[in-house]
């Protein structure tokens, strides 16, 4: 075994003069092709200390002549020279980043799926498919007078739509689970919403474990959006808690700065991607007991968001105030919730008491309950929530294919998703060029197709996918390189 274990020396003409900076410094030597850039590789492991790096790197630096000059490298440059050497592709690369940007465990795993070569090598594929398809019918427009075709234009067309109609449905599930992927890389956007003084603030206190946001029996504290970012069982979610929707109070008693935090809660929820509606068991206006309280603005509001197909989840705080009856009105309060929003999963309905947690947490109140309050219980669907919003889709087949295929389509990044619907578009006015307006029948002839122009639809199809895998024209290719390896 060669020794690698060596002293570094300041640059000198001999080495016992020079100075010593780092005396047990692992040096390793990797030859080409088979290391990380494709190229000769010297490693230098040293102690960490700020002062021996310095060094070492002056040292280094030192060493530069014009014969073998020597320079810092640009950023993300030596993952460019892997990318020219064959050892990595663009989706590898930008699995790469995600990885190593990754701060909860479900955007490291997004990221780890990505950096093996299966993802390109789907891309290379399809790409294939629609080039070899092409020189089909390109065949068709050099040879047909010269050469005898077991198939007529009109059916090798037909022949060729059937498989680029598989292939679109395809790309259109990996699209799909691409806007899924950016769920998980870039957060899940949750807005809470509901009337004044329901609890929201406590609710986004007790999941992020702090006082994120004010507490108080005052209706109408929180005037702005307050917004959290917090890693929710492995899903980075980003919580906004926003300001109570008022609509059936009294005109006067809503203030100018209160009424734009309720326009502002209102967008919030439009562009987030899950939605906790928050109600609360209140006092009955006769003072006789305690029910639910419902404001007619915030269950329009919700109404309004669940036929958008916007994901939600019901909590409703201050089942305390039930005492002992609470599991008993629990069960009532999911049957009148069901009838009242029915496109509402009756399993996202939480019935849950802030005010219980909380008393317990700080020692103030014992409880039985390996979950006081039932705020755990509700954590953990939010969390299951998370998971099916970003589950890959999966088609009726998918039996047939390798289920990890759909699995790493999460890893897809806006960059990939965006060239495959370009793919998509083209792929589409292929199928609008075959087919004429009648059936793909024998009763269409040559002369009702346009084979160039179709032609060149999957032409253009296949090089969306090469530029995806930077295996595309090198000016389109040179147009994303940049951006890529900086990141």
């Amino acid at each position: 075994m060669p020794r690698v274990l060596r002293a570094i020396h300041e640059a000198s003409n001999e080495a016992s003069k020079g100075h010593v900076i780092e005396p047990g410094a692992l040096v390793l030597y990797f030859p080409r092709p088979s290391t990380v850039t494709g190229e000769d590789v010297l490693e230098f492991h040293v102690h960490g200390g700020t002062a021996i790096v310095k060094a070492v790197l002056k040292a280094i630096s030192s060493c530069s002549s014009d014969r073998l000059p020597i320079r810092y490298a640009e950023a993300g440059e030596f993952t460019q020279r892997a990318f020219f050497n064959d050892r990595l592709d663009l989706p590898q690369i930008e699995a790469l980043g995600d990885t190593l940007s990754a701060v909860t465990e479900e955007q490291r795993r997004l990221g780890v799926q990505g950096t093996s070569q299966s993802v390109a090598k789907r891309y290379e594929s399809w790409k294939e498919l629609l080039l070899y398809a092409r020189g089909e019918l390109e065949a068709l427009i050099d040879f047909s007078e010269d050469q005898h075709f077991d198939e007529s234009p009109v059916e090798l067309a037909s022949s060729v739509a059937s498989q680029v109609r598989s292939l679109l449905q395809t790309i259109s599930y990996h699209s799909a689970n691409a806007v899924r992927g950016e769920l998980l890389r870039h957060g899940i956007g949750i807005s809470l919403i509901g009337s004044p003084n329901v609890g929201k603030s406590s609710i986004l206190n007790q999941i992020v474990g702090r006082n994120a946001a004010i507490v108080s029996k005052e209706a109408g504290t929180t005037r702005d959006v307050v917004e959290v970012g917090l890693d929710l069982g492995g899903f980075f979610c980003r919580f906004g808690d926003t300001a109570g929707l008022r609509q059936t109070s009294p005109r006067a008693a809503v203030g100018e700065i209160e009424e734009e935090g309720i326009k502002r809660a209102k967008a919030k929820a439009l562009d987030s991607d899950l939605v906790i509606l928050v109600l609360s068991i209140e006092p009955v206006i006769s003072g006789a007991g305690f029910d639910l309280h419902l404001d007619q603005g915030v269950v329009a509001t919700a109404s309004e968001l669940l036929a958008s197909g916007k994901n939600m989840i019901a909590v409703i705080n201050k089942m305390d105030n039930y005492g002992s009856n609470a599991a008993e009105m629990s069960v009532r309060i999911r049957q009148s919730m069901s009838e009242l929003l029915p496109r509402l999963d009756a399993s996202k309905i939480h019935c849950i008491s802030c005010q219980q947690a909380l008393q317990v947490s700080q020692g103030l109140q014992g409880s039985a309950s390996a979950d006081p309050g039932g705020v755990q219980q509700f954590l953990s669907g939010l969390t299951q929530t998370c998971k099916a919003m970003t589950s890959a889709l999966l088609p009726d087949d998918a039996q047939a294919t390798d289920p990890s295929q759909w699995e790493a389509s999460l890893g897809a990044t806006e960059r990939q998703r965006m060239l495959l619907d370009t793919c998509s578009e083209h792929l589409h006015k292929f199928l609008e060029q075959v087919s004429t307006g009648r059936a793909e029948t024998a009763e269409m002839d040559a002369q009702d197709i346009d084979i160039v122009m179709a032609a060149e639809s999957l032409r253009s199809a296949a090089e969306c996918l090469g530029r995806i895998t930077g295996r595309g024209e090198t000016s389109d290719v040179n147009e994303v390189l940049g951006v890529v390896f900086e990141k």
